[in-house]
């Protein structure tokens, strides 16, 4: 995928505040903060297969996880607007609550969308794959635009009293059309790692499903 949970935050700073629980839970236990050095007391990074990008809630407050060193130990950051920056320590903290939820199942049905898009069947099983798109980091802002659209669209479900939400989903969905006609996906066709095509996503309705 080209975009993960720290990328949807980045963009949405109250996402993992107002509908973390419309995400899939990943671990719940405790931990000690030292810096950047995060340390369990309970749970398992492993088991929860998390890793960098993740978004890891430490007394609720979201940081994102910079590496995973074994299954209760990781470098995590207060959130940066580059992953190529330095990781910047958080307070020192003991016995703190950890959890993590991830939005995973949203981006990857997006991820699909904006591959249908730019002509790439994700189940040719040999046609074109997400890897022969050459710059992956200019499509990242489109889907995790379109996966915000979905988080909050279902948020805003009947019943829910979610209408604030409905609303806030349909300004990612604008947002996601306005950033769809300016994204240019560079393809790779023969597997060279160079690209020697240019895709513009094409006209399509982001739906729920």
């Amino acid at each position: 995928m080209f975009a993960k949970d720290r990328d949807l935050l980045v963009i949405e700073p109250g996402l993992f505040r107002e509908v973390m629980w419309n995400g899939q839970r990943l671990l719940s236990g405790t931990g000690d903060l030292a810096g950047g050095l995060l340390t369990l007391t309970s749970g398992s990074f492993i088991e929860g297969a998390i890793g960098p990008g993740h978004v890891v809630l430490i007394d609720s407050v979201p940081m994102e996880v910079v590496s995973v060193q074994s299954a209760t130990v990781a470098t995590v950051s207060i959130m940066r607007g580059d992953t190529n920056s330095s990781f910047i320590p958080g307070k020192w903290v003991e016995g703190a609550a950890v959890e993590v939820f991830t939005f995973e199942p949203q981006i990857a049905i997006v991820h699909r969308q904006i591959l249908a898009m730019i002509g790439i069947d994700a189940d040719d099983p040999d046609g074109l794959g997400d890897s022969a798109v050459t710059n992956p980091g200019a499509l990242m802002v489109l889907e995790a635009l379109g996966a915000l659209h979905l988080i909050y669209a279902s948020a805003g479900a009947p019943g829910r009293g979610g209408e604030a939400f409905l609303d806030r989903a349909k300004q990612y969905q604008q947002r996601f059309s306005m950033q769809r006609g300016s994204v240019v996906a560079m393809i790779d066709l023969d597997g060279d790692g160079i690209a020697e095509t240019r895709r513009h996503p094409n006209s399509f309705v982001l739906s729920r499903g």
